[in-house]
């Protein structure tokens, strides 16, 4: 019986942010990155510039306006993270050849080695991760994020 001013509990159903997407994405990437992060704070390196070393890691020169699109942060973001970068030898930045109003950045040698080593980690903590999905689930996965994110994004 119920008293009065009591709550009553709700039926049992699941919550509605356990079954929604966007929060399990979310969640997920959270717990995930997390994880990670724990090495690349180990290499005294701010996560924002772990993420833009990964994103020059190949070796290729990409815009700062570029580099903010892919690693999730405003372009005036990107711009002081990457005058940080290069104060700290780990970043080259040029003009672009065709339009001097866009800077391109690089990794430096420096760069390379330090997003070479970090690179390895991650790929073992995905492997780690890999391992407790399963590998056909990973790939269905991966496949389907590439799906929403392709009809998700501007322009899509």
């Amino acid at each position: 019986m119920r008293t009065q001013g009591a709550l009553q509990a709700a039926p049992a159903a699941e919550p509605f942010i356990d079954g929604y997407l966007a929060y399990l994405l979310a969640r997920a990437s959270q717990l995930i990155s997390a994880e990670f992060h724990v090495v690349v704070r180990r290499s005294r390196l701010p996560v924002l510039q772990w993420r833009v070393l990964a994103t020059l890691a190949d070796g290729q020169a990409l815009s700062v306006g570029e580099v903010a699109a892919i690693v999730l942060v405003p372009q005036s973001t990107a711009t002081r993270v990457a005058e940080r970068m290069v104060q700290a030898g780990l970043l080259l930045r040029a003009d672009d050849a065709q339009d001097r109003r866009i800077t391109r950045i690089r990794l430096s040698a420096k760069g390379l080695k330090l997003a070479a080593r970090l690179v390895q980690q991650a790929r073992a903590h995905e492997a780690a991760v890999v391992q407790r999905l399963g590998a056909a689930d990973a790939r269905t996965l991966k496949r389907i994020l590439r799906s929403l994110i392709e009809h998700h994004a501007p322009g899509g």
